[in-house]
């Protein structure tokens, strides 16, 4: 077996833990079912132990598993480590690089200069993943996840890039057929566009208490601009997404000086794993972009 089947093979083993599946295994790996039970398989004849017990519903480390789980993800960080020293010998950051944000994130602060990065780091691959929701870094194989509210504690490593401030905004179309709200309770009688199933990101932060149940919801901050930008009501929105459409009146802000801040939905950090060194390609990335976030 060679040293890149078994890296893969521990890879592997490691997802399928972390993921409680096989088939989900093979999707996070881009890979068949079969390879991945194969990749298991390898590992229980080479260690001459059964990892995990399987059955239709669930997967179980064995108590092997459980103590060789802790020396496969130990290996795995040496080896990434190892590689990434080599790297740096080479004088410059290179190699793939995977960045988890939110999809309005990506679009309004991250893609328009990702040509600049890419001549500043040619050998930088880059691999941007646009999710609603937060993901788990191993799970998801991300280096790189920008996060948007107050962090919970946890075993990720977190650079503050600033915070966002939140404006109440509505396009010049919907205004025309309702009038601006004068005060934070005509809010009552307005259409508001909020986000599905989110009861924290639903939390407005205003000056006054007033019942704020959206009547058109969507999962993405940028479906909710887009929503906005055609008419459809008042929403809450960052500054990072939406600056540029009040600059142009696309957008107008709506009851200036309502919302509380700073408040928890604008802290804004990059997060990575504190068990792994901080790589020239992540360090590249974060004082790179930092410069240029416009939050």
């Amino acid at each position: 077996m060679s040293v890149k089947s078994k890296t893969e093979d521990l890879e592997c083993f490691i997802t399928v833990v972390e993921s409680g599946s096989f088939t989900e295994a093979a999707n996070i790996h881009n890979t068949q079912v079969a390879k991945v039970s194969r990749s298991i398989a390898r590992l229980e004849k080479l260690l001459d132990v059964t990892l995990l017990n399987r059955s239709t519903r669930r997967i179980e480390l064995t108590e092997e598993g459980h103590i060789f789980l802790k020396y496969a993800k130990e290996g795995l960080t040496s080896l990434n480590r190892g590689e990434e020293a080599l790297n740096d010998l080479k004088g410059s950051p290179r190699g793939k690089l995977r960045i988890d944000a939110a999809s309005p994130f990506l679009i309004h602060q991250i893609i328009p200069y990702i040509e600049d990065f890419q001549i500043a780091y040619p050998d930088v691959q880059l691999d941007l993943i646009s999710n609603e929701n937060i993901v788990d870094l191993i799970e998801k194989k991300t280096d790189v996840a920008i996060r948007i509210g107050k962090l919970a504690d946890s075993n990720l490593h977190a650079k503050n890039l600033g915070n966002s401030t939140l404006h109440l905004v509505a396009s010049p179309r919907y205004l025309a057929k309702c009038p601006a709200p004068e005060s934070i309770q005509d809010l009552k009688k307005h259409k508001l566009i909020g986000f599905t199933d989110s009861v924290k990101l639903n939390q407005w932060h205003l000056k006054e208490e007033v019942e704020t149940k959206p009547y058109l919801t969507a999962t993405s901050g940028e479906a909710l601009r887009q929503l906005v930008l055609n008419g459809n009501g008042i929403a809450l929105l960052s500054s990072f997404m939406i600056k540029r459409d009040i600059d142009s009146n696309r957008l107008v802000e709506i009851l200036p000086g309502s919302v509380i801040s700073p408040n928890p939905r604008e802290e804004i950090h990059a997060v990575y794993y504190k068990n792994s060194a901080v790589s020239s390609r992540i360090a590249a990335f974060i004082d790179f972009f930092i410069k240029k976030f416009t939050l």
